[in-house]
Order: structure tokens, then sequence, then C-alpha cells
């Protein structure tokens, strides 16, 4: 897929994940700027969506096989607001630890795709 996209999808997600457990470290719930943030990570992970059904149109063929990399995108694209959600129901710190705990599972759903896509050569 494209290289750039992946690297930033994986940093913006390590970056909430920071953010949001110094949250939880500090006792803090989910904020606004919190749910900002999680809005721009699903933004990215969208394009990323986008990019790559339009790569499967195209014809090119992921190295690990199509419905596995179909999977983890549809993965990636809920991982983030799956832990929102979830924070909305949990109001105390523990909300901001499953945000940090869903940025974390984004960026290894990142590195698995790129592992899928034929990035990483054994």
């Amino acid at each position: 897929m494209l290289d750039a996209l992946t690297i930033a999808v994986s940093a913006t997600a390590l970056l909430l994940a920071a953010w949001c457990g110094f949250a939880a470290f500090r006792d803090q719930s989910t904020k606004d700027w919190h749910f900002i943030g999680m809005a721009i990570v699903s933004l990215l992970v969208l394009v990323q969506l986008v990019v790559g059904v339009v790569k499967l149109s195209r014809g090119e063929k992921p190295h690990d096989g199509t419905v596995i990399f179909v999977a983890y995108l549809l993965g990636a694209v809920c991982a983030i607001p799956a832990a929102g959600f979830m924070s909305l129901t949990e109001r105390t710190r523990w909300g901001s630890a499953i945000v940090a705990a869903g940025g974390i599972i984004l960026a290894v759903l990142e590195v698995r795709l790129y592992d899928i896509w034929g990035g990483i050569s054994a």
C-alpha cells in the first residue's frame, strides 16, 4: 500500500495512545480534545481504507491474500471508534486507558497490514 500513509496512521495512533495514557495516569476521563484526536486518527484510517479498496479494484493483490487484507482493513477502521464508544460508557480514568489501548491496537494492526500487503519480506 502506501508506506507514508501507514506510517502516518501508526504514528498518530501511538500519539493518541500516549496522550490518553497520560490522561489515565493523571486520573482523567476522556475529554472533547481526546475525541478530536480520535476523529483525526479515524479520518486517516478511512483514507487508508479508500486507498486499499482502490488498489484492490485496480487489480493489485496483497501478498498474503485479499480476504485477510480486507478483514484487517475493516478491523483498523473499527478500532478507534470502538474504543471511543467504550470510553463514553466508562467516564473514569479507565475510559482514557481504553482509548490508549485502542491506539496501541491500531498501531499493531497497521504493522500487520503492511506485512500482509507484502512490505516485510522474511
